[in-house]
């Protein structure tokens, strides 16, 4: 862990970071920025490995699955095996 960086305000008003902490940063991150009266904290924005919504949606967009069983062949299929279970025991 890095500690006790100092880092300085340019005259754009932009933090000058030095490399340990750039080379930490990879592009698209995002930061929460909370700031009070005497300091300013940086969080990282903890993101989902899958966006639920994206992946929903991509699941709307799919076609239906030609060998996908309805809920009747389902229920005759589990019955099936229960009645071959039976007859082995």
């Amino acid at each position: 862990m890095i500690e006790n960086v100092v880092v300085k305000v340019n005259p754009d008003r932009k933090f000058e970071f030095p490399p340990e902490i750039t080379d930490k940063l990879r592009v698209g991150d995002e930061y929460k920025v909370l700031v009070t009266e005497g300091e300013i904290v940086l969080r990282k924005v903890e993101k989902p490995l899958v966006d639920l919504d994206e992946f929903f949606n991509s699941l709307d967009q799919m076609d239906p699955d030609p060998n996908h069983l309805s809920l009747q062949e389902i229920s005759d299929v589990v019955k099936e095996m229960r009645r071959e279970r039976r007859s082995n025991q």
